[in-house]
């Protein structure tokens, strides 16, 4: 029964996910979004690690993780965010909650198998841009990228596991202009709407050895090659008017036709090494290189935008005080805390957009077989208010689910 109501949930989470914003960032405006972080909320309160795997979490950035499962799991999480956008004039704040991602793990021996759905860029914001002739025009933006995988692993030996990523990226992507003039009766209102959609994969590979008695070393990496994005694009134009409420009246409207065309993705590659003793503590870090420099923008080209090259460097881990003790719940929490710091690529007016985090979190165990609840908290801020742009500071809360179960069990007779 669980298996079905699971099914029955990712469905209705892929459906949930094609429509939810999850941003509210004027960088949204550009390119394809604001990426959003593919992995879990363990992963996340430690600064976004990905190379710490084990056999009973889910590393959604890893495909090779899969091979070391030994329950089946099922896993997912949701986050909260407090923002505040600011130039050198004023600021505003606001609030937004997301969906960030739904999966299952199935270990079946040596193998692994993993499948889910996932947000991978997120677009809101409402931008207003007043000229010198008075006329002012009003940008707004919803929509995103999603993406279903279907991923497995494949442990080699005891130090080695190897796994492949596949997956069909969808969503859709809707801007709005209008332009008011003074003195003018009605308005014009420009919509560009495109369906996206792609396949893409990923290889992972991940190396444990015990290097002394207690002490563990960890490498891994993973390669996600350059793919397509194929855009199936509408434009409409419209004569509208705007009462006092802001509702839009549409008087006459004309469909424009768009070339449809294929944006280029960048490729990914992402190595990392720790150190740490098993079911204790572990340290490590990450570094990410995107070849975005080549990346263009979904609906038209921007003279005062460059997209450079990206890189991410990522520091975290965690802590267990004793994962078996029988008389101290609070001897069994893992602890982790990390921090990031991210070349976005996007370039505005001379000015490179760069961000940086903190965060920490807890994994609380709950019921049997080494389920447990885990909250992750972050701090970090996006952008400057030098060179004209804005600065973006946030606060995020995650909340997941890591529940395990054994679905395959070796029948004994006496």
């Amino acid at each position: 029964m669980i298996k079905k109501i699971l099914v029955i949930i990712l469905v209705h989470v892929t459906i949930i996910s094609y429509a939810q914003e999850g941003t509210s960032s004027p960088y949204s405006f550009y390119g394809i979004g604001i990426p959003k972080f593919k992995g879990t909320v363990e992963n996340r309160s430690m600064g976004g690690l990905s190379i710490y795997t084990d056999s009973i979490h889910l590393n959604l950035q890893n495909p090779a993780s899969y091979g070391e499962l030994r329950l089946t799991t099922y896993s997912v999480g949701a986050s909260y965010r407090r923002y505040k956008i600011s130039n050198t004039n004023q600021s505003s704040s606001g609030e937004n909650a997301s969906l960030d991602y739904l999966a299952i793990g199935i270990p079946a021996g040596r193998f692994g198998f993993g499948f889910g759905v996932i947000p991978l860029t997120s677009v809101g914001y409402e931008l207003n841009s007043i000229k010198d002739d008075g006329s002012e025009l009003r940008f707004t933006g919803k929509g995103g990228l999603n993406k279903v995988f279907l991923a497995t692993g494949f442990k080699v030996n005891k130090n080695l596991s190897v796994g492949l990523d596949l997956n069909y990226n969808f969503g859709n992507i809707e801007n709005k202009t209008i332009l008011r003039r003074p003195g003018v009766q009605f308005d014009t209102r420009e919509i560009n709407s495109s369906d996206l959609s792609s396949f893409s994969l990923s290889f992972g590979v991940t190396y444990k050895t015990m290097i002394t008695e207690k002490l563990e070393i960890v490498a891994s990496a993973v390669s996600t090659p350059s793919f397509e994005l194929t855009t199936d694009s509408t434009r409409e134009l419209a004569t509208i008017v705007i009462d006092n409420s802001g509702r839009e009246g549409v008087i006459e409207r004309q469909d424009v036709a768009v070339e449809d065309k294929e944006i280029d993705l960048p490729a990914e590659f992402k190595f990392g090494t720790g150190i740490g003793q098993p079911k204790k503590w572990f340290v490590g870090a990450e570094y990410i290189y995107m070849d975005s420099g080549k990346f263009t923008n979904l609906v038209s080209n921007q003279d005062n935008v460059v997209y450079e090259n990206a890189s991410k460097f990522k520091a975290g881990g965690y802590y267990i005080p004793n994962y078996n003790s029988l008389t101290s719940y609070f001897s069994r929490v893992v602890y982790r805390a990390g921090f990031r710091y991210e070349e976005t690529g996007l370039n505005i007016n001379n000015g490179s957009i760069n961000e940086f985090g903190i965060s920490f979190g807890v994994g609380l165990p709950v019921g049997r077989l080494f389920s447990n609840t885990n909250i992750g908290f972050e701090y970090g801020q996006r952008g400057t208010t030098n060179f004209g742009l804005v600065k973006e500071e946030f606060f995020n809360i995650s909340l997941s689910l890591s529940l395990n179960d054994k679905w395959f069990r070796k029948i004994k007779f006496n």
